[in-house]
């Protein structure tokens, strides 16, 4: 009997009612969460990644495709942490626009005054058809309310030809290690904000991390969703057996 393919889908995950109530109520406590521990995001994500985020989102990068010279859009921009190696890899980050819906995260960012920033959401990207050589993510996936509709913006605004790269953290499969990262994310972490940390939302915000990240749909569905917009070799590379780099390029079309 054949394998049943997997479908493509819409959200990401249920909603976790541990931290809000409805569906319809995920944007505003992301956006919320997200503004309240924007000042602090950065210091616990270098202690979180033992100080390895800088290099490997720059290495991800270059295995997704992105060359000098090419314009980029980094969804779900945030504090700029995978636009800053895009700014260093393109040769000048006027090349790189990022967006977010949280403008407390993009006023923690360190970015180039040349950067631009947009206040704006995955699934309504303001920016015209066929725009952008290379967009990127990192580790936003799960914050999306409709990764088919968000999916097919991004294949919008890419430019025929053009390269997607998202970053993100996926549940180990083997049981030791999904244990092991669950009690860092969800125990070890948020108790070492309540020393580094100006806010008391920091530990809530980093359990809801790892809730998020075990309630995700697996990487075999987004696949399948990238696929369904008609982005093509679309494919998933794997480090470490949790960083998930989910690629995909835009098709020319003849002219």
């Amino acid at each position: 009997m054949d394998t049943p393919k997997p479908a493509p889908v819409h959200a990401p995950h249920v909603p976790l009612t541990d931290y809000y109530p409805t569906e319809q109520d995920r944007q505003a406590y992301l956006r919320k969460i997200f503004d309240d521990t924007a000042a602090d995001y950065d210091r616990i994500e270098s202690m979180l990644a033992w100080g390895t985020g800088s290099r490997y989102r720059r290495q991800a990068l270059i295995r997704g495709g992105l060359k000098a010279g090419m314009k980029v859009l980094d969804v779900g921009v945030g504090t700029g942490l995978v636009a800053a190696q895009a700014c260093i890899l393109t040769g000048d980050p006027a090349l790189v626009t990022g967006v977010d819906p949280s403008p407390g995260m993009m006023a923690a960012s360190k970015l180039p005054d040349t950067m631009v920033l947009i206040e704006g959401r995955a699934e309504s990207l303001p920016f015209p058809d066929n725009h952008f050589d290379f967009l990127s993510m990192g580790y936003a996936l799960r914050h999306i309310s409709d990764l088919s509709v968000a999916f097919a913006e991004f294949e919008r605004v890419l430019k025929p030809g053009g390269r997607l790269c998202l970053l993100e953290i996926t549940r180990p499969q083997n049981r030791f290690w999904r244990w092991l990262l669950k009690s860092y994310m969800r125990g070890v972490i948020p108790l070492l904000t309540k020393f580094v940390s100006t806010q008391k939302d920091n530990v809530t915000l980093w359990r809801y991390f790892w809730d998020s990240i075990e309630a995700c749909v697996p990487p075999e569905q987004v696949l399948a969703t990238l696929s369904a917009t008609g982005l093509t070799q679309v494919k998933r590379h794997l480090e470490v057996g949790i960083f998930s780099e989910y690629q995909a390029v835009k098709v020319e079309r003849p002219e």
